[in-house]
């Protein structure tokens, strides 16, 4: 007997790529359980599906930096007297990335890519250890939601946060809906997507300089980085990035601030129009701001 639920949760997380650098994603999690029948005359009650799986996602990856354990750029560091893990993704080119933070703030997959089978296969060994023992297999599916419009990948941290958002590197995949004068502007729309392809948006009084890191054994200079590090109710977050691969904002980047942040640029580039702008968070939910 198999029993499957469709669209169990969104992951919002972010990941390590050679080429595209730090990506936020946004991914949909089905699955199908197969097993005999319980005592109940249920594989296992919809409610616990529910309940026990997403929990298990939530903790294993949901608001995380997954990190490609295998590639050759990636050296994990522990910090036993700080209890953090420092991550460094020695790309080449000068655009390496590096991080130092509590562990929970990372899951390591064991493979030289992040992709969705690996991910799957990640949340496969960790899930079928919760499964009762009526159930004999899991089969889980990740997908992308499908989006007709410009869309962005973004990667932040909220320090204010009193939950997983605090992260300093999690991330999403949004589509992002632009009005200019009543009307949707493809334009607008479209340069959001470009600019804010794979970015990660830091937020100006967290930036600081490369001295004040605990992180060791740094090699190459970083002129052509930011370093940003805060402190939060986790512990302390450390980021090194290209400023190539990052834009700058005044204020928080929770996605509230971000719309009115690109609804004030819009006017900025062109102050002759109205504005209203639908900043997405991952799938299904987000901000609208006018300017």
């Amino acid at each position: 007997m198999q029993l499957f639920v469709n669209d169990l949760t969104v992951m919002d997380f972010s990941y390590l790529c050679p080429q595209r650098g730090m990506v936020g994603e946004s991914w949909i999690v089905d699955v199908i359980l197969n097993g005999d029948l319980n005592e109940e005359s249920m594989v296992l009650d919809f409610s616990k599906v529910k309940k026990r799986l997403k929990a298990l996602i939530d903790q294993y990856v949901d608001h995380k930096l997954l990190i490609p354990a295998e590639h050759a750029f990636t050296r994990i560091v522990p910090h036993a007297q700080t209890d953090t893990i420092q991550v460094d993704f020695n790309r080449e080119d000068n655009k390496s990335i590096h991080l130092n933070c509590p562990a929970e703030a990372y899951a390591f997959v064991y493979s030289d890519a992040v992709t969705m089978e690996s991910v799957s296969q990640y949340l496969k060994d960790i899930i079928a250890t919760h499964l009762p023992e009526n159930v004999a297999g899991l089969e889980l599916s990740l997908r992308a939601e499908q989006i007709d419009t410009p869309y962005y990948h973004y990667t932040h941290g909220l320090k204010k946060h009193d939950g997983n958002c605090q992260r300093i590197a999690h991330g999403h995949r949004s589509k992002v809906i632009v009005y200019q004068d009543g009307a949707i502007s493809d334009k607008w729309q479209q340069y959001w997507a470009e600019r804010w392809q794979d970015i990660y948006i830091g937020t100006e009084e967290d930036i600081v300089t490369v001295q004040t890191l605990g992180m060791t054994d740094l090699a190459g200079e970083f002129a052509d980085h930011y370093c940003f590090a805060y402190e939060s109710s986790q512990g302390r977050f450390e980021l090194i990035i290209p400023k190539a691969e990052s834009d700058i904002v005044q204020t928080d980047s929770t996605v509230e601030c971000l719309a009115q942040f690109m609804a004030d640029e819009q006017k900025r580039l062109a102050a002759d129009a109205n504005y209203r702008v639908f900043a997405f968070e991952g799938v299904g939910k987000g901000a609208i701001a006018d300017a």
